[in-house]
């Protein structure tokens, strides 16, 4: 047993070690030292690298050493390509991530299909441009680009769904940074359609701007098969990448689909099995509630409000016709429901429910989040108001602090509608259509 113990601290010591090292390196690059240089001394002193250091490195760099969440991005980039070709694979007897419509097999079907669009047809048609800029090349970019914009859904599956999930397990360095890189490729393709559409002439910006999109897309491809994925595969439970794959229709998916639904081949439970002692294999009433939810089950039970009685049925199909996204955050910020229209404005899924709301935006963003909830609960505003337009909608979103008899603060609700139809209206209506 005593050597156990000895051996178990001399891992644990130098794992320790390879960290700090790990750590050092970067900082390095943070000094302002050639990746030739770091990289070399990386070979000769680490090796291989697991999937698990680097996410316990870009943890560490921001919560240890300070380092900002966008300077850790952009070192993001420079140690990617130090760390490649070093990152161990994690082997598994049994792959459900390689069968069709496992949540991995989707993000990587997606991914060779983007890789297709950026290194062949955009790099085809930017080589063209770059000797040419002709309106009829100039189309063709805008269409490979329109396409490209499809990434969107892609990441914010990515974001929405697997995130989530992660930060359950304690992980939020990698997937702050890689959601700060996702927002800057978006800013990037949306820059290069703009100017491709109000050109101008300026033919070297608008190709270096193409350059470093397909390098950064390229760049995010990587991150996520040899970084994001293998962690989320040694994290993630079966029942969590089923909810995953499930929810994964809410918002969509990028240049390709699902061939099939992953059903995963699960062993048949015993007759007449009983939970375990420890409640393994118990459900919560959180669960079952969910379960319930998935399965279209209808909640039963009523609730007495002042003005009046409805059943939980009743209530749920009411806020989810309402034409309007309601969003509810509790006094801690912390995510606690939405409603469920047809037609989302902005995807929501359930994953979402008991994250912090701060975690359900990029890292560019949060601080207008935390400063509105700061005002909210120092009680100087009661309310805010934003509005945006995305294609043919102008949204209008509203956020409101709820608080109760006594003035005490308990939470913020968002409303988010689409008021194109109502900016639109004139006259009067006083009739029923036909």
């Amino acid at each position: 047993m005593s050597e156990l113990i000895n051996n178990r601290e001399m891992m644990g010591k130098e794992r320790s070690e390879r960290q700090e090292l790990l750590k050092e390196i970067i900082k390095e690059l943070h000094a302002g030292k050639s990746v030739e240089e770091v990289k070399a001394r990386f070979e000769e002193a680490v090796g291989d690298v697991t999937v698990a250091e680097i996410s316990e490195l870009e943890h560490a760099l921001m919560t240890e050493e300070g380092i900002p969440v966008s300077e850790v991005q952009r070192l993001c980039s420079v140690h990617t390509a130090i760390f490649k070709g070093s990152i161990q694979d994690i082997h598994r007897s049994e792959k459900p991530e390689e069968q069709p419509g496992h949540p991995v097999h989707t993000f990587k079907l997606e991914n060779r299909e983007i890789e297709k669009l950026v290194n062949f047809q955009i790099e085809l048609h930017k080589d063209k441009f770059a000797r040419q800029d002709s309106d009829e090349i100039r189309y063709k970019l805008l269409e490979d680009l329109n396409l490209l914009l499809d990434i969107d859904k892609h990441y914010s599956r990515k974001e929405n769904l697997l995130f989530p999930y992660l930060e359950r397990y304690g992980i939020f360095g990698p997937t702050k940074v890689m959601w700060g890189i996702d927002d800057g490729i978006r800013a990037m393709i949306k820059g290069a359609k703009a100017m491709l559409t109000n050109y101008t002439g300026n033919q070297q910006e608008v190709v270096d701007t193409l350059e470093q999109a397909i390098r950064e897309v390229n760049e995010m491809i990587f991150k996520e098969e040899n970084i994001l994925l293998p962690m989320a595969l040694g994290k993630l439970t079966e029942d969590e990448w089923v909810k995953i794959a499930h929810e994964s229709q809410e918002i969509g998916f990028c240049l390709t689909a699902p061939e099939q639904e992953w059903v995963p081949h699960r062993a048949a439970e015993p007759e007449g099995s009983q939970a375990d002692s420890d409640g393994t294999h118990a459900q919560t009433a959180t669960e079952q509630a969910g379960t319930a939810q998935t399965e279209g089950a209808t909640p039963q039970g009523f609730i007495r409000f002042e003005t009046g009685i409805l059943s939980m049925q009743q209530l749920e199909l009411i806020m989810n016709h309402l034409p309007v996204d309601l969003t509810f955050i509790d006094e801690n910020d912390v995510v606690r429901y939405f409603s469920h229209g047809k037609e989302r404005i902005f995807a929501r899924t359930k994953a979402v429910i008991g994250r912090t709301v701060q975690n359900c935006h990029p890292p560019q963003s949060v601080h207008v989040v935390e400063k509105l909830l700061e005002d909210f609960k120092a009680g100087k505003k009661d309310a805010e108001d934003f509005w945006i337009t995305m294609k043919d909608k102008f949204i209008l979103i509203r956020y409101f602090a709820v608080r109760d008899a006594d003035g005490r603060y308990l939470g913020t609700l968002e409303f988010t509608q689409n008021v194109a139809p109502i900016r639109a209206l004139e006259g009067q209506k006083r009739i029923l259509s036909e």
